[in-house]
């Protein structure tokens, strides 16, 4: 999911990680500076349009690469959240770095995540912008509900339980999306989603170049 630039990402400010609160949290996250930048998969790629597989090995060394990787790659796209099928792997993890409405900074991962969505009568349904690193370029309104529930497990298997509400609900419900092999352009009109393929026929190079840029430019420890 891509970063709201009218929104900076604060550093002193009220931070949640793994969905509780911590008293400080660096901008860039410690697994994004053990992580390697790999390519973000485009709509249209099979990866992103199939069920992502469960992990049922946790506290292994391959998971915990995967997961840095994400970090790193999400931080060089200029992403609030990323999906391992974004980055060509079909298993059922994600991570994020979004801000709420409220400013909260929530960090995290979760791994074979369950969204729970608010029920019809307790539901609100809110249209906001939303972009997707692998529809590089475009910005759609897509309506999503303003509070959501993921409950999973960390790299190493403790349960967690993430929630949610304004922007980082929309993060929530995006990145699941993806897990379930699908993007925001299959919840649009057909019209509004050929206009969200237009926006990143149009400008999908522009973004490419600006990623390539910041991976050249990583300020990494120890470079």
């Amino acid at each position: 999911m891509s970063v709201r630039h009218d929104r900076p990402r604060p550093t002193d400010r009220r931070v949640r990680l793994q969905g509780r609160p911590v008293d400080a949290y660096p901008a860039l996250p410690p697994e994004a500076g053990r992580g390697s930048v790999r390519r973000v998969t485009v709509v249209g790629e099979e990866v992103l349009h199939r069920p992502c597989r469960e992990v049922t090995g946790f506290g292994t060394a391959e998971l915990s690469a995967l997961i840095d990787d994400l970090f790193l790659t999400m931080h060089v796209a200029e992403g609030a959240g990323l999906a391992a099928n974004q980055i060509g792997v079909d298993l059922r993890v994600f991570v994020y770095d979004c801000l709420d409405d409220a400013e909260v900074r929530h960090v995290g991962h979760i791994v074979n995540p369950v969204l729970e969505l608010p029920g019809p009568g307790a539901r609100r349904l809110v249209d906001d912008l939303e972009g997707c690193l692998s529809v590089p370029g475009a910005a759609m309104a897509v309506p999503r509900t303003d509070h959501a529930v993921v409950r999973g497990f960390d790299r190493d298997g403790e349960p967690l339980l993430v929630e949610g509400t304004g922007y980082f609900a929309r993060c929530l419900q995006h990145e699941s999306d993806h897990l379930a092999g699908h993007t925001y352009l299959d919840r649009l009109s057909g019209r509004d989603r050929k206009d969200a393929l237009r926006q990143t026929a149009d400008r999908r190079e522009e973004v490419f170049a600006r990623r390539a840029a910041r991976a050249a430019g990583l300020d990494r420890p120890g470079s």
